[in-house]
């Protein structure tokens, strides 16, 4: 798939996430004004932080797109990461948020009562239904072009599914037994499982910004592509960073020394090519160094076991 074909399916992903996102915000702002239930809120909260969220990832989408200039040369896909930074930030205070609001409600003197809750579960499973056919296209999306963000952006609309879901057995219960306070035990499961997302969320965008290394399961693919490779003798200084979506792979293999620079290059030129192929999210940089050769024995000496 062409890099032109990804970007398409990735911002219809983006697009479709934004207008659902969209929808739910508004009709859940219409069920809480009719049922005044915490746990509607807190999916309203939510959903406003998933339209929050999908607007950022399809802006970091396009702009980590731009290809690298004087200023970037390593390109702008770290901008992801700083829209998911800022987004973990604003999810965990309307976590909290929701948090304080439940609590007062259980320690209130009196129980809560919750109106209109035939409307409001009404609401709740259209936006259930709506949340499973984002991800089913998010899942599509995801798979064909192996965008971290596009998956991102799915797990964390699966998780809406149980505060959705949630509300709506809140609801049934304070119209079936009048137990009103079941609302705001509920808003409180929802208010944790956003504050857990965020953590997740905001410790993986720390983490690039901080060029942590890439998945190890990668790391270890890629190393052992490159001991098996047609005229590859071996190979030294594998080192990989995260920036958004794209995974920075620097590699050193070690060749013949005897053959020619033309052998040498399509050699390194058809691993970087398999690596590419294998992880399309990757961007890959292989030096040559001459197998035996004093430096190549140095960086072998340095990662043996003292």
């Amino acid at each position: 798939m062409s890099t032109s074909d990804s970007m398409k399916l990735n911002l219809s992903a983006g697009l479709a996430s934004v207008a659902i996102a969209g929808v739910m915000v508004g009709l859940k702002l219409w069920a809480y004004g009719t049922t005044g239930s915490l746990s509607v809120a807190a999916s309203l909260a939510d959903s406003a932080m998933d339209l929050m969220v999908s607007l950022g990832a399809m802006a970091a989408l396009i702009y980590a797109a731009k290809p690298a200039d004087d200023d970037h040369a390593f390109g702008h896909s770290s901008a992801e990461d700083l829209a998911a930074l800022g987004q973990a930030f604003f999810v965990l205070i309307s976590a909290g948020v929701i948090t304080w609001a439940a609590v007062a409600r259980l320690l209130g003197p009196a129980q809560p009562h919750l109106v209109g809750e035939g409307e409001g579960m009404l609401v709740m499973g259209v936006s259930v239904a709506l949340t499973v056919a984002l991800v089913w296209w998010q899942g599509r999306v995801a798979k064909r072009t192996g965008s971290r963000v596009v998956a991102a952006d799915r797990l964390h609309y699966m998780g809406d599914l149980l505060p959705n879901i949630g509300a709506i057995i809140s609801l049934w219960a304070s119209k079936s037994f009048g137990l009103g306070s079941i609302d705001s035990v509920v808003a409180l499961t929802a208010a944790a499982i956003m504050a857990v997302g965020a953590v997740r969320i905001g410790k993986g965008a720390f983490d690039a910004l901080m060029d942590r290394t890439a998945d190890p399961a990668i790391v270890t693919a890629i190393a052992a592509m490159a001991d098996t490779w047609p005229g590859v003798r071996g190979h030294h200084d594998l080192k990989t960073r995260m920036a958004g979506s794209k995974v920075f792979v620097n590699l050193h293999i070690e060749l013949d020394g005897e053959q020619s620079l033309r052998d040498a290059h399509a050699i390194g030129a058809a691993l970087r090519r398999a690596i590419l192929q294998a992880y399309p999210q990757t961007d890959v940089i292989i030096h040559k160094d001459v197998a035996g050769s004093a430096e190549a024995l140095m960086h072998h000496n340095r990662t043996l076991p003292h």
